[in-house]
């Protein structure tokens, strides 16, 4: 940014980890803020271990709800803190973070709204929200077509890609991080991180976890994620007898440490950002996911990964035993990924883009010259 505004840039967020929209939350704000900003931070309500880490890093930190899901009370938690705090522009992380900041800006206008989206806008509020956004930043040009497409101004609308580079771990072990998790050392796991509603497909995972436990006994998978269907996974775990072998989280604090030693990281369904794809690449780990708009993005076919169909779905444990089984495979894919996160995810060329949304943002607000 040209000359940073001496009011705050509130970046707002649901509780999450650190991969996918978090990480790309914090990476945000260590660049907001080696350009001169104050950068806050709003958490609207949920789980995570991201608001913790921002606190010890220096940023102030609000919580705007103890719910577990965003609300009507987030929305009016943050018109108190814009009065509060002035802010020069809230960043919202999210559709629905999106239509919280529009909500609050209803009641306490002034800000800058600049909405971050990694999936396409759905009919009614969301996109409402969006078109009344000062900026929108679309991670992928599908996202951005769909915005267009929902009668959100081409003018207002940038692509910005993410950016990675791999989070640094608090330093456990592989032991340690299987004693905490209830893991054995000695087997191979994998990681997919999703929010547990219908869109992520979360069943098509379950399937191919009861699959690969006929062909491959030595596996242990890490599901992290929350959302309304959290309790029916484990349900139906249980039922196609695959609990022993999966492990539901809510929000999982040793993420960091995790993901450099699973064998692959896969998604089932459309996330936005694709879950922890991305940070699974900058940490040379394999990628299996079901074709969608955030993943093709992200994962060469057969180079750093396999993009499967959705159906059928015995694609998935296919493709992701391949991996599992062929160690020079899962070597070959992972030293692509990571070659792919440096030269096609530079952090730096993706803040430097989302910091010029913002003070466009700011500079054209109506009102302010």
């Amino acid at each position: 940014m040209t000359k940073p505004d001496r009011r705050p840039i509130l970046q707002l967020m649901r509780g999450l980890d650190p991969v996918g929209t978090g990480r790309q939350v914090e990476l945000a704000a260590e660049a907001c803020r080696a350009a001169g900003h104050d950068v806050q931070i709003a958490v609207t309500a949920g789980h995570g271990s991201c608001a913790g880490r921002l606190a010890r890093a220096g940023f102030v930190v609000h919580p705007l709800s103890r719910r577990p899901r965003p609300g009507f009370t987030s929305a009016l938690e943050l018109a108190r803190l814009v009065r509060e705090i002035r802010p020069a522009a809230i960043v919202a992380w999210g559709r629905g973070q999106v239509a919280i900041a529009a909500a609050a800006r209803r009641v306490a206008p002034g800000p800058a709204v600049v909405a971050v989206v990694g999936l396409s806008p759905r009919a009614g509020l969301e996109t409402w929200s969006l078109r009344q956004a000062d900026r929108v930043v679309a991670t992928t040009a599908g996202v951005a077509e769909a915005c267009r497409a929902a009668g959100v101004s081409a003018t207002t609308i940038d692509v910005v890609p993410p950016g990675i580079e791999p989070v640094a771990g608090s330093g456990l072990s592989r032991g340690q991080v299987a004693a905490r998790l209830g893991l054995r050392p000695d087997t191979v796991w994998t990681l997919c991180v999703a929010p547990l509603d219908p869109a992520t497909h979360v069943d098509r995972l379950l399937w191919a976890i009861d699959q690969l436990g006929v062909v491959h006994r030595g596996l242990e998978h890490v599901l992290v994620g929350a959302g309304p269907h959290f309790a029916r996974v484990r349900r139906r775990a249980r039922l196609q007898y695959c609990a022993e072998r999966l492990f539901v989280y809510p929000s999982l604090d040793c993420l960091p440490d995790l993901l450099p030693r699973v064998r692959l990281v896969w998604q089932p369904g459309e996330v936005a950002g694709a879950g922890c794809l991305l940070d699974g690449m900058a940490h040379g780990v394999a990628a299996v996911a079901v074709e969608s708009d955030a993943a093709a993005a992200l994962v060469a076919d057969d180079q750093s990964g396999r993009i499967v169909a959705a159906d059928p779905f015995s694609e998935l444990p296919r493709r992701a035993l391949g991996i599992i089984e062929d160690d020079s495979l899962a070597a070959r894919y992972g030293s692509a990924a990571r070659a792919r996160a440096v030269a096609e995810f530079p952090v730096a060329r993706s803040t430097a883009a989302l910091l010029a949304s913002i003070e466009r943002a700011v500079t054209l607000k109506p009102g302010r010259g």
